[in-house]
């Protein structure tokens, strides 16, 4: 191939730039080197064999240019600037309503660091594209291949430095500069396809001053979508080739992005250098569509006859990647490429009207969805308008460039027309807009237009106009006129994927809910109403939704009446339903399972076993298996996970979360399971001996706070029975209780009511600590924090409500006001800072001990003041019985009295019938002196009975020996 200064095409244009270099410079310099430069790249790149077509994403221009040179050319094959992966995908278009989007998924990781996953690349495709034209020919033109040529999604990641500047960044001790959100499609790498925008910040700069435009969009619609709507096609490729050497020779010449960007150019030359060899098709017949950025390139690979050896690609690692479409919108996409709100559903006006004026027919595919159909009269009459040709294929750029620009006549009609729409949707959105204000901005329109050197006010000429006009000092409703304009203009259309483009994942979820009866795949909220009393068959229904509501974003599936709790289940649900409107969330689901359930138990292991997860966290996956799955098998797996996850803790941090997932499972196994599952019997002998070793430590620690300690004491004495049931014993809390010295004043509140359920304090005691308090001035500011002990407290300890009621009580009765009233802002805000739910187990003590009435107030004495009296108190002063009643009782039941004589191991028999009559039971006790010893010894009694012969009867004198014991005896068997 000759060198580029040989070609005679671009002699003239060349002199005069040179001559333009040493007019402004003042001779030759950098300036002359980079206007050749980019003559050069012109000829290269119009003088390669397979045509070259230059284009930029979601240009109206662009698409007009490619419909019309595929008309003409009729290429056998396209070659396409898109990741050679996702070639498979591309028939599936037909399946859904544009804007969509090419989506390739990664979850699992092999070869790429962890921490990136899931890796995703989309690349969004509109009807106003350059690309979609090429697609819609190719697919639908027989004997036409289409082959995708850029670097594969696996190369997009392999080719990324992300972690080698995050490792630069950490060794210098900085933070790594963070992704461009432009560059982001979601939460996807957008891959750029035909992104045509300067790299130079100066030079950008320099065009929207010198165009007197606002940003990009306007200055791209300006001077090159309207210039080159109706140009030949000759002249729209030297254009782009210029506008593409322009950028690319004043961009960065060093970083990632140029690497990148010549590394792409060598990748897609080798694999268009491979396909002409594999089947040996001519250059001639071929197209290659990519953007203009890269068909100005300078690489060693460019052309057919460009180097071969000098490149190598590199094989795509372990990595499984899913294909699929996802929906996409205008908005979505004006981010990925850093455009202007509303520029990408201006350009699709645009499309209609070029295509409207120059009645050239686009090219869609067969059967594409919510693509209108054209009667055939008006598809015959299109087609027979032949394309422009340029009638020289020479340097079309040098009269392109001395050409003064065209000054299109006012289209007074379409102005009036978007003036009048303007003010009408201004008035439905709550402006006060009158006829005055369409006249108004219709003129200025014109005004603006005309100060911006044109004749004709384009579409970011009327909406500055708009907002002068109309959005006076404040917007009345949820839309600006900008926003109103844009909506005018087209609005941020949102494709949608067809049924049969789903992956299967997403077409189960459709014919599951099929019962509901309603439109799922349209955008919008539905109301779904589930009587699951009356029809049975809609449970299933209520649990796929359930678990489209852990799964999904927030509103996809919202339930408005029903809940799910465990062991708790609705018989009425009322959800409202947006899955078309989440329906890319719905879709990206696919690429982690083949249903629903798989994928939430892969969801909940992932979550069970990160680094990152506590015991809290593993405890709600088993909660979540238990609710939405009814998995015993999962819920054991992932609880045995919690005992692991549990022993490598040293904080407090998660101790409320732990303990309120523990109890409500625990109540959820003892009423719906015969046993408890072996694994919470485990967790809570693990979790007393594990929060028994903390708790001194929590208690001194300053980071760990008062209602962490105060739900460890709660899981301590909540589970103690089942602990110390299971073997744990109840001296380590004892100890670790004992061990507790903190200093804060609400642990040390904690500390004591933790006493009082130990019984090492008694409530005396406490109320005695308490006066104490309120009669220390020095202590009197600190008390609302002691009172933030007590009503943690409750938590562990909620007998104590009544004890804390009376601590508020005192301060509220015995403190005066000038000490009162400074601290009570400061309790208020404590209680409701920390103890918020906790307050109302206080304010039903409070109720409960409270007179109901005012009129009783006054009387009325609170119960910690009340004389207390003694409840056996009159038991103990009930008079001795009169007579002997045990003496009577005996003799009237002598089995009775043989059979607690043999119980006790005595052998003696009754006295003779003529034995003088004791009183009392002294005859009893005489006749059985072996009996009263054991009946002594059972009660405690230590004097034993003695042979000593006294003057008195045997009886009488061992009742006199032993007075308690005969008292007691006597109480036992007469009852009293």
């Amino acid at each position: 191939m000759s060198g580029p200064h040989e070609s005679s095409t671009f002699v003239a244009l060349r002199d005069q730039l040179q001559e333009a270099a040493a007019t402004f410079a003042g001779g030759p310099d950098a300036l002359e080197s980079i206007l050749l430069g980019m003559v050069d790249d012109v000829d290269r790149a119009a003088r390669e064999p397979l045509e070259i077509f230059p284009v930029c994403h979601h240009s109206p221009a662009s698409a007009l240019a490619m419909a019309r040179r595929l008309r003409e050319k009729q290429p056998k094959v396209v070659y396409l600037e898109l990741c050679e992966d996702m070639a498979p995908l591309l028939t599936e278009l037909r399946n859904c309503r544009l804007p969509v989007a090419v989506q390739a998924f990664a979850g699992d990781l092999d070869g790429f660091p962890a921490e990136w996953a899931p890796l995703s690349v989309v690349a969004p495709i509109t009807e106003a594209s350059a690309e979609y034209q090429a697609i819609a020919y190719a697919l639908d033109t027989p004997g036409v291949e289409l082959v995708l040529v850029d670097r594969s999604s696996d190369h997009v990641f392999q080719w990324d430095r992300r972690g080698e500047r995050a490792q630069e960044a950490a060794t210098e001790g900085t933070a790594p500069p963070e992704q461009a959100e432009a560059a982001l499609h979601g939460e996807a790498v957008g891959v750029e396809i035909g992104d045509l925008r300067p790299r130079f910040a100066e030079l950008e700069e320099h065009l929207l001053r010198h165009g007197r435009v606002r940003h990009w969009s306007e200055w791209w619609h300006q001077f090159v979508e309207v210039p080159l709507g109706d140009s030949d096609h000759d002249t729209y490729r030297q254009v782009m080739f210029l506008i593409g050497s322009l950028f690319r020779r004043l961009a960065p010449g060093d970083g990632d992005r140029v690497r990148v960007d010549e590394d792409r150019e060598r990748y897609m030359w080798t694999r268009m250098r491979e396909h002409l060899a594999a089947t040996g098709t001519d250059p001639e017949d071929c197209l290659y569509v990519c953007g203009a950025f890269h068909a100005a390139s300078r690489v060693e690979e460019f052309g057919v006859h460009g180097s071969t050896d000098t490149f190598t690609i590199s094989p795509r690692t372990a990595t499984t990647w899913q294909y699929g479409l996802i929906p996409s919108s205008h908005a979505a996409i004006e981010a990925q490429f850093a455009l202007a709100s509303g520029s990408v559903s201006i350009a699709a006006t645009e499309w209609a009207k070029s295509l409207k004026r120059s009645r050239v027919k686009p090219y869609r595919l067969e059967g594409q969805a919510g693509a209108k159909k054209s009667g055939r009269k008006k598809a015959v009459a299109a087609a027979a308008v032949p394309a422009p040709r340029s009638t020289d294929a020479g340097d079309r750029l040098s009269g392109f460039l001395r050409r003064p620009p065209v000054l299109d006549g006012l289209d007074e009609a379409e102005l009036l027309g978007w003036s009048v729409d303007i003010v009408r949707a201004a008035r439905r959105n709550g402006y006060l807009a009158s006829t005055a204000d369409a006249i108004a901005v219709f003129e200025t329109s014109i005004l603006l237009a005309g100060m911006r050197d044109r004749a004709k006010p384009t579409p970011y000429d009327f909406q500055d106009a708009a907002v002068t006009c109309i959005e006076k000092d404040s917007v009345p409703g949820r839309r600006d006129v900008r926003r109103l304009v844009e909506i005018m203009m087209g609005g941020d259309r949102i494709g949608q994927v067809g049924y049969e483009s789903l992956p299967p994942l997403a077409r189960d979820v459709y014919d599951r809910l099929a019962p509901l009866e309603l439109k799922l795949q349209q955008r919008g909220v539905q109301r779904a109403l589930l009587d699951l009393a009356s029809r049975p068959e809609l449970r299933a229904c209520s649990d796929l939704l359930w678990m489209l509501r852990r799964l999904l974003p927030h509103g996809a599936a919202r339930p408005i009446m029903g809940e799910r709790r465990l062991g708790e289940r609705s018989i009425q649900e009322s959800w409202d339903l947006a899955l078309g409107t989440h329906q890319r969330a719905l879709i990206e689901l696919g690429y982690e399972g083949v249903s629903i359930e798989q994928v939430l138990e892969q969801r909940l292991r992932r979550e069970a076993y990160a680094p990152q997860a506590t015991t809290a966290t593993v405890l709600a996956a088993v909660e979540d298996a238990t609710l939405y799955l009814g998995s015993r098998r999962l819920a054991d797996e992932l609880g045995t996970h919690a005992l692991k996850v549990l022993a490598t803790e040293r904080s407090v941090d998660g101790a409320p979360e732990v303990l309120r997932r523990v109890r409500g499972l625990l109540a959820y196994y003892r009423t719906h399971e015969p046993v408890l599952p072996p694994w919470i019997e485990a967790f809570t002998k693990a979790g007393y001996a594990h929060y028994c070793t903390l708790l001194p430590t929590a208690f001194r620690d300053e980071d760990a706070t008062v209602g962490q300690v105060a739900a460890m004491l709660g899981f301590l004495f909540s589970m103690e029975s089942l602990a110390l049931s299971l073997g744990c014993d109840r001296t380590q809390l004892e100890l670790a209780v004992a061990q507790s010295h903190p200093d804060d004043p609400a642990k040390t509140a904690l500390l004591w009511a933790a006493q009082v359920q130990l019984g090492t304090l008694s409530r005396a005691e406490l109320r005695l600590r308490c006066d104490e308090l309120l009669d220390n001035p020095l202590v009197v500011p600190s008390y609302p924090r002691y009172l933030s002990g007590f009503v943690h407290a409750l938590e562990p300890v909620p007998g104590l409500a009544d004890v804390v009621v009376e601590a508020v009580s005192n301060a509220f009765g015995r403190l005066p006001d000038e000490v009162l009233l400074p601290w009570l802002p400061l309790l208020i805000t404590t209680l409701r800072s920390g103890a918020a739910d906790l307050a109302p187990l206080l304010i039903r003590e409070a109720g409960r001990i409270f007179p109901a009435r005012l009129a009783v107030l006054d009387g009325w004495i609170p119960p910690w003041r009340a004389p207390q009296t003694d409840p056996f108190a009159a038991r103990r002063s009930r008079p001795e019985p009169d007579g002997p009643r045990g003496a009577a009782l005996l003799p009237a039941h002598p089995a009775t009295c043989d059979a607690v004589a043999e119980l006790l191991g005595c052998t003696e028999g009754w006295t003779t019938a003529d034995a003088a009559p004791l009183p009392s039971g002294v005859a009893l006790l005489a006749a059985h002196p072996a009996a009263c010893d054991a009946v002594a010894g059972l009660l405690g009694c230590g004097d034993q009975w003695t042979d000593q012969a006294a003057s008195a009867p045997t009886g009488a004198a061992l009742a006199a020996r032993h007075p308690i014991t005969a008292r007691a005896l006597e109480s036992l068997l007469t009852g009293t």
